[in-house]
């Protein structure tokens, strides 16, 4: 399909209202595509939002539970975190995966890439898929308490169809594996 390329918004001034290490808030004066002013806010992030699916030979994965502040509620997903814009989103990912499960992965395929809110920010994700791995000890960040569960990836995949997992990034790596293993690409 073919995309329009010209930006129909026009900025008029822009104000950074909160800025700080992971995301900053600006406040735009804009000309909407109808050509009437108004206002528009957006959140930069300042890391690539990285998941890493771990499916080992039997199709069993591993999700990690924690509490999520902004949720106010715990949280079944995937090994996730930031990964820093300069670095390459593999190395962030490979460092996921083993601070949250202790897996060290030897085969890595991206497979999603995703834009989580894109009405009011501009943050990427990235998905990658882990297969043949190996147990070592986990790493957890100081503001981690995680849980590591190994399933089935089919009982995960049920979570995900029965709304039990909400998780964004989650939903989306589980639904697109199960794709690959119903059209056999796995």
């Amino acid at each position: 399909m073919h995309a329009p390329e010209e930006n129909p918004w026009k900025i008029t001034s822009e104000k950074v209202i909160y800025d700080n290490p992971w995301i900053k808030l600006t406040e735009y004066q804009v000309i909407n595509p109808s050509g009437n002013p108004g206002i528009y806010g957006k959140v930069h992030y300042k890391n690539i939002a990285i998941g890493v699916l771990p499916l080992d030979d039997e199709l069993n994965t591993y999700l990690v539970g924690q509490f999520r502040f902004p949720l106010g509620q715990y949280s079944w997903e995937m090994p996730e975190g930031g990964g820093i814009l300069n670095i390459d989103p593999l190395d962030s990912a490979k460092r996921e995966l083993l601070e949250e499960t202790g897996l060290k992965a030897q085969n890595w395929t991206e497979i999603q890439r995703l834009h989580l809110s894109n009405s009011v920010s501009d943050e990427l994700s990235i998905i990658y898929l882990a297969r043949d791995f190996q147990q070592f000890e986990a790493e957890p960040e100081d503001t981690e308490q995680l849980i590591v569960h190994k399933l089935p990836f089919e009982e995960v995949y049920q979570m995900v169809r029965d709304g039990e997992i909400t998780d964004a990034m989650t939903v989306a790596a589980v639904l697109k594996v199960q794709l690959l293993i119903v059209e056999n690409k796995l």
